[in-house]
């Protein structure tokens, strides 16, 4: 009997990849890599070169399509497999990334008559600019005494659905209009695969407000935010909602013949990312915490029963692994603030002594930064780059440092941003626990643990755990694979549950990162310190940070209006 393969494909901030997983123990057979062709689109519209508002991200959806015709193809050709042994293939996304389509499910920004405004196009995760939607959504519950707020640690957040739509209805409401359905990446690419949209309940739960039980929040609601959205739930945000691990449909002809698959091929519902890296660890019971660690980082927990926790981005019953409670938490700028760092603020002999020594400068300050002791710089920082996620969901908080003095090294400043994310992480362990939901074991995957063990020793350090580290390369992508397997259910070769699938296939890498004592004990007293400054600055004892940010837009605004024309409804 031949052996049986999934694909899972993992759909990130920049590019998208594919790993062919052999069934039987979760062996990675081939994997491919598609960078997104246009990117982030974060300043301009393509062809146009209309702008953008200041806290856009937007993407194009041909580039979605393209991995699938690039990276399907390249993994089936490398491994050799037959196609008729591909008995399932799942898919996961950034979230929430949304888009409106027609009645065909056609992008609007795909159509000549809508693609020159901003609001056709797809809105990335990490687009900001509906804060004020979402701080009204916000107040408005708040006032109603809305039950679901708490669910969502007591804020939805900007990144999300219905913050996103209302911000389209408020400055686009043609586009608003002519979109026959809202719906995120994950459910658009999948329906491009069976022909069918259907919307996950992992998304629907944590991004769209959607509850297991109860369904969306009320038309009366929905009309105390604003008249023109009272039906929104039973228009725009239509269709059925499936779990996690169900059958989305099957691969049609058309789209099998331009990947290189059989035709009827299961394709499971849609997944989150960090959501779908859960099951790639194996951690599928309760109490371990798994950070999906990049860019940003997710931090994703189970429960036996929903509790409010302060600031999390939410509790989806079967959000994450069917039976249990799904928690969210995270952090909006992780990978991307060292990114940051290296790019735009690292002296030219730091660059030059990286090339001398044949190494990117990341591996040099990573190096360099090891030498250090804790506390031994004197130097601190917050790490709100990009806002702050959890446990304040603000948007509009920004990055701080403090102890810098004329004697600072770029080394000190790379190590103080590295120990500002793990003492981010810290903060939201602790409001799990304090919140009644046990957080007993760490893992992680992702990017960053294979690229800096340092980080990983300091995240060790920080928070006092030791840290388990998945053995994929790909876990978000391996654990998507085992959702494709358990929509095509064993009787094709899959699996019927993802507790089954994930004792199957997943591993952790026999080496872990277990805590220092003597730095523990330094990292307690550092992390003291920057809980002074995260309520101080996070918490309305001093809004400089908001402040200045008022001014840097007024005077922006002001330099606009004279060097360019305005942006079309941005």
């Amino acid at each position: 009997m031949s052996s049986k393969y999934a694909i899972g494909i993992d759909y990130g901030t920049e590019s998208g990849r594919a790993v062919l997983v052999d069934l039987a123990d979760g062996t990675e057979i081939a994997e491919h890599v598609t960078p997104y062709c246009h990117l982030v689109i974060d300043e301009r519209l393509p062809e146009s070169g209309i702008p953008l508002g200041r806290e856009w991200a937007l993407q194009h959806p041909a580039d979605y399509v393209e991995v699938l015709e690039r990276s399907v193809p390249a993994i089936m050709r490398e491994s050799g497999v037959d196609p008729a042994d591909v008995v399932g293939i799942g898919i996961d996304f950034t979230a929430c990334t949304m888009l409106p389509v027609d009645a065909e499910d056609t992008p609007l920004c795909l159509l000549p008559e809508y693609r020159d405004n901003p609001h056709s196009w797809v809105k990335l995760w990490k687009h900001h600019a509906a804060q004020d939607e979402a701080n009204a959504i916000n107040e408005i519950a708040r006032r109603r005494g809305e039950k679901f707020l708490a669910r969502y640690g007591g804020k939805i957040s900007s990144e999300w659905m219905i913050a996103k739509i209302w911000q389209v209805l408020n400055e686009a409401p043609d586009i608003y209009e002519a979109a026959d359905r809202f719906v995120e990446a994950t459910d658009w690419v999948v329906g491009q695969m069976t022909g069918r949209i259907v919307r996950n309940s992992c998304t629907a739960g944590y991004k769209s407000i959607w509850h297991k039980r109860e369904g969306y929040p009320s038309r009366s609601f929905f009309k105390a935010l604003d008249p023109r959205l009272e039906r929104l739930t039973e228009t725009k945000l239509r269709g059925e909602v499936l779990p996690l691990g169900s059958r989305a449909g099957e691969l049609t002809a058309a789209m099998a013949e331009r990947i290189g698959l059989r035709s009827g091929t299961a394709v499971a519902v849609g997944n989150v990312d960090a959501h779908a890296a859960v099951p790639g660890t194996g951690a599928v019971t309760p109490g371990k915490l798994v950070m999906a660690m990049g860019t940003s980082i997710c931090h994703m927990l189970l429960g036996t029963e929903e509790k409010e926790i302060e600031g999390m981005c939410g509790v989806v019953e079967d959000g994450i692994i069917p039976g249990l409670f799904g928690y969210e938490a995270g952090q909006s700028a992780v990978g991307d603030i060292f990114a940051w760092f290296a790019d735009e603020a690292v002296p030219a002999y730091v660059r030059e002594a990286a090339e001398r020594e044949g190494v990117d400068v990341h591996a040099y300050l990573e190096r360099k930064a090891a030498a250090l002791k804790p506390g031994e710089s004197g130097v601190l920082a917050l790490d709100w780059w990009n806002g702050n996620r959890s446990i304040l969901v603000d948007t509009d908080l920004s990055g701080l440092f403090i102890g810098l003095t004329l004697a600072t090294k770029p080394e000190e400043m790379y190590r103080a941003l590295l120990e500002a994310t793990a003492f981010g992480t810290r903060k939201i362990i602790e409001a799990f626990q304090k919140g009644g939901v046990a957080v007993d074991e760490l893992y992680a995957c992702g990017g960053l643990p294979r690229k800096n063990r340092l980080l990983m020793q300091i995240y060790a350090d920080v928070t006092n755990r030791e840290i388990k580290v998945a053995a994929s390369r790909q876990t978000p992508a391996l654990g998507a694979a085992m959702f494709g397997a358990v929509a095509a259910g064993s009787g094709k070769g899959g699996y019927d549950s993802i507790v089954e699938a994930a004792a199957k296939m997943a591993r952790v890498r026999e080496e872990t990162f277990k805590p220092d004592p003597a730095n523990a004990a330094i990292y307690d007293e550092l992390y003291a310190e920057y809980n002074r400054l995260h309520d101080y600055f996070g918490r309305g004892g001093n809004d400089v940070m908001k402040r200045l940010k008022a001014i840097r837009d007024r005077m922006r605004s002001v330099n606009e209006t004279v060097e360019t024309p305005p942006a079309v409804n941005s």
